[in-house]
């Protein structure tokens, strides 16, 4: 399944809200920030491009990385790998995390 997914499953939730289901099952709300297509990034025959999404917690969290759950409109990620960003001057309290697509 995740080899189907392409930008075109999060461009609906820019700038909106979703749920990330964390590795222990707890519920994290999310902002989607912002999707970046990386082309030099694809894997040869790859029938998809390379891309990574950037998301945002909207309340404090511990969450580090793992394998995630993210309900999309039209699929549900299940086992997606998710990993932590530093904050770098953000609000250090939130989370930032990217998901990468090759």
């Amino acid at each position: 399944m995740l080899n189907l997914v392409t930008p075109e499953h999060f461009r609906p939730l820019l700038d909106g809200t979703a749920v990330l289901y964390l590795p222990d099952g707890s519920a994290l709300p999310i902002q989607v920030q912002s999707l970046s297509e990386t082309p030099k990034a694809t894997l040869p025959g790859s029938p998809r491009g390379a891309f990574r999404v950037l998301l945002e917690s909207l309340e404090p969290t511990d969450f580090v990385d793992g394998l995630c759950r993210l309900p999309l409109a039209d699929a549900c990620l299940e086992q997606v790998f998710v990993s932590r960003e530093p904050a770098m001057g953000r609000d250090s309290e939130r989370g930032y995390f990217c998901i990468v697509f090759n």
